[in-house]
């Protein structure tokens, strides 16, 4: 569900993501909030005076645009759910168009500014989704779900709505992705060292994780980083791969009691004492212990499914998606928790789906973004390993979850715990759903942490070097009234 998640899964230097990405800041306005008080009142009027899953009362024959991207496989699932949501309201067709990725935002902004836009639109939490909601295009789907029979916010996993404020629902994710410690299981077992345990209770604190990337960091002689005669300049096998974009370096924030911006979300946080120290851990990794790839090693580092299989890394920190590859790539591997600073914590990432407030349909536009969150019509992307449902009882059912998860290659024996424990009991937003002008905010950031992963400087020079200039760009959160 992640737009161009394939571009940064295989280049982990890059800090700005087209699919979980960062977000344009537009300040809300007097006109986008009485337009999404209209369109909230649209909503629930139709809501009122339409019975889920029948369609329009009257018969009448009607079309819904449908626009979204993805890889084949991703299309055809998308077909399919349309397949079936046609089924069940015949007096609907759905007109769905697929967009490349790169080209999604330009092509979607033209037909907003053409009057012809779309009933339902996947959308990034970034780029695109609240600068179109902070103009009062998209209904509020609160409404919709208050009234709904069939899904409700608790039927739903957690962190997959994305609001512009408390209360206004602007879209909702076909599924969540969330982050995991993946390793090759003959690696841990040649070098006779316990591999990253699954359950939570267990998980290794920062410092085990450490020990462990440095017996498993191997020179071109075979010896590994604790050894006095390590060679760091001939590594043949890293310990770990950890990339260095937002997205996985969020998830060691919060579990170290930091964030983007204060609880107030007026200030500036990621030079505080929480998010420093783990800007620090990491770059120790790279320029201290030499247990993960520098910026110009990490160019010689294939995707973690190749990197993985052919031992140039032990583990690797990457999103749930990747465990397709690495089913496909038919070697032993698993996946553990994350490990922990203070507590176990997961960021869960995620596109949407948005209604625009101009179809003429919004009670079928709901009831198609209901379709498009049905696991059935799933299936594949699901047992592939590339997705993951959104709907709670599909983790927490166990012939529901047996159907994606059991006794398949995309799902090893530590999936359960390391991922879908995880997401149910220890995950957090993407900061993209909650802090306003994050893409401007992370332009400045981006290049002083560059500097941090070079070695050039520490963590707390290189972000308080930039605090004053990043406060600037502070709009405040989402998530506070």
């Amino acid at each position: 569900m992640i737009m161009n998640r394939w571009k940064y899964t295989s280049a982990f230097m890059v800090t700005v993501l087209s699919a979980v990405l960062v977000m344009s800041g537009c300040t809300k306005s007097d006109s986008s909030n009485n337009s999404n008080s209209s369109s909230s009142n649209n909503a629930s009027s139709s809501a009122d005076n339409s019975s889920a899953g029948t369609g329009a009362s009257s018969g009448e024959k009607i079309t819904l645009k449908l626009t979204g991207w993805g890889a084949p496989a991703e299309v055809a699932a998308y077909k399919s759910a349309i397949a079936n949501f046609e089924k069940t309201h015949p007096n609907v067709k759905v007109e769905f168009q697929a967009i490349s990725s790169g080209d999604y935002d330009t092509k979607l902004t033209t037909m907003v500014a053409g009057n012809d836009e779309p009933d339902v639109a996947m959308m990034e939490s970034a780029t695109i989704a609240f600068p179109l909601a902070e103009e009062g295009k998209f209904l509020n789907l609160q409404d919709f779900l208050a009234k709904d029979q069939q899904i409700t916010l608790d039927s739903l996993v957690p962190n997959i709505t994305y609001s512009q404020a408390p209360g206004n629902i602007i879209g909702i994710g076909p599924g969540p992705e969330t982050f995991g410690l993946f390793y090759n299981e003959d690696v841990f077992k040649d070098a006779g060292i316990e591999p990253p345990p699954s359950e939570v209770s267990k998980a290794w604190t920062w410092d085990q994780f450490v020990d462990v990337a440095k017996k498993l960091t191997l020179d071109n002689k075979g010896r590994n980083a604790e050894d006095p005669s390590f060679d760091p300049k001939n590594i043949k096998q890293f310990g770990i791969n950890l990339p260095t974009w937002w997205g996985a370096y969020s998830n060691f924030i919060y579990s170290n009691g930091g964030d983007f911006l204060s609880a107030d979300g007026k200030t500036f946080a990621l030079n505080q004492p929480e998010a420093v120290e783990v800007f620090q851990k990491m770059a120790d990794l790279i320029n201290v212990y030499h247990v993960a790839p520098s910026p110009l090693q990490s160019k010689n580092i294939p995707g973690t499914n190749v990197a993985l299989q052919t031992k140039k890394v032990a583990m690797a920190i990457d999103g749930q998606w990747a465990s397709s590859s690495l089913a496909e790539s038919k070697f032993n591997y698993n996946v553990g928790v994350l490990p922990v600073m203070k507590e176990p914590v997961t960021t869960v990432v995620a596109g949407m789906f948005s209604i625009f407030k101009s179809t003429k349909h919004p009670q079928e536009a709901w009831e198609l973004l209901k379709a498009l969150l049905d696991p059935e019509a799933s299936l594949d992307m699901l047992t592939n390993g590339t997705w993951m449902p959104a709907p709670k009882d599909w983790y927490t059912e166990g012939e529901k979850l047996d159907k994606w998860t059991k006794d398949l290659a995309s799902r090893p024996s530590g999936y359960n715990g390391a991922v879908i424990d995880m997401l149910l009991n220890h995950s957090h937003a993407t900061p993209t759903a909650y802090v306003k002008n994050f893409n401007k905010i992370m332009d400045v950031v981006n290049p002083a942490l560059d500097k941090v992963w070079l070695g050039k400087q520490s963590a707390q020079e290189a972000l308080d070097s930039i605090a004053a200039k990043a406060q600037q760009q502070v709009q405040g959160r989402r998530d506070v009234e």
